[in-house]
C-alpha cells in the first residue's frame, strides 16, 4: 500500500469520527426533568401517576448504526425488601408503530434488577423505562437513540 493511500485512509478515519464524536454530544441523553415524551401507551399507564426518577437506570447507546437490533440494558437498584418491591417494568418507544417495547413482571421480590435485551426501534426518539412497584408507585426514566437506520419499517 502507497503511503497516500494510508495517509488517506487515516484521515477519512479521523474524519468519521470526528463526525460522530459532534453528532453524539450534540444527542441529549436524558429526558428533561418533569418532561415525559407523549405517548398515548404511557400516558395510559402512568394514569396520572408522576413517576419518581430515581433508582432506575436504562443503558442504551447514543447513537444506534442499526435500529434492527439496539442493545438496551435496564437496572433498578434494592434492596426492596421488606417494603414494597418492583412488580413491573415496562418500556415505551415515541415513535415505533407498536409502542409497548417490552413488559417484564417479577412476582417475588429480589434483590437488584438487571434486564439486558436488544429491540428494534423505527428511527431516532426517546424511550422510557417505567418500574411499578407493588404499593402503585413508579419509577421511570428516558432516553434518547439516534438511530441512522431504521428497523420498524413494516408495522413490527
Amino acid at each position: 500500500m502507497s503511503v497516500a493511500k494510508a495517509h488517506h485512509r487515516v484521515r477519512r478515519r479521523v474524519l468519521q469520527g470526528v463526525g460522530a464524536f459532534a453528532l453524539i454530544t450534540c444527542v441529549p441523553v436524558r429526558a428533561a426533568d418533569g418532561e415525559w415524551p407523549a405517548i398515548p401507551a404511557l400516558t395510559k399507564f402512568l394514569a396520572g401517576r408522576t413517576p419518581r426518577r430515581e433508582r432506575i437506570r436504562l443503558d442504551l447507546p447514543r447513537l444506534a448504526d442499526n435500529g434492527f437490533a439496539v442493545p438496551m440494558r435496564i437496572t433498578v437498584a434494592g434492596p426492596f425488601a421488606p417494603g414494597p418491591f418492583v412488580r413491573t417494568i415496562a418500556v415505551f418507544s415515541e415513535i415505533n408503530p407498536v409502542p409497548d417495547i417490552a413488559v417484564f413482571e417479577f412476582p417475588l421480590p429480589l434483590e437488584r434488577i438487571e434486564l439486558d435485551a436488544r429491540i428494534r426501534l423505527a428511527g431516532t426518539q426517546q424511550i422510557v423505562a417505567t418500574a411499578e412497584l407493588t404499593d402503585g408507585n413508579l419509577l421511570a426514566t428516558a432516553m434518547e437513540v439516534v438511530v441512522t437506520l431504521a428497523g420498524c419499517m413494516d408495522g413490527t
